[in-house]
């Protein structure tokens, strides 16, 4: 299936208390490396949780662990990942004068790992 969804990265409690302890430890890598995806679209797309899928942007590619966001919290067509290596190789390196690149809205590509 080539549907286009809509990634939006941010940062969770778990990752922040995750952090405490480092980002070189496993809850921190686990929680950075977990796409949330709206319980319709993971029965839709035939994902479980746990699952292992690939990820595609217009500036890279990642694989990461799948899970169903709680009910209501993503939308169908919504995606959420939280910050980290992962999220940052999807984003593109144009700041804007910012000095943070865009990482809202960034249209992506799923695919099933085999």
């Amino acid at each position: 299936m080539d549907d286009i969804f809509i990634l939006i990265p941010g940062r969770t409690s778990r990752q922040g208390t995750a952090l405490n302890e480092g980002k070189l430890k496993a809850d921190f890598i686990e929680e950075t490396q977990t796409l949330f995806i709206c319980p319709d679209d993971m029965a839709r797309r035939g994902f479980v949780d746990g699952e292992r899928i690939r990820i595609r942007s217009e500036f890279g590619q990642v694989e990461l662990t799948c899970k169903g966001a709680k009910a209501g919290d993503l939308p169908p067509g919504l995606l959420f990942l939280p910050y980290g290596d992962p999220s940052s190789r999807l984003m593109g390196g144009e700041t804007h004068c910012t000095g943070m690149p865009d990482s809202k809205g960034m249209d992506v590509q799923l695919e099933k790992l085999l």
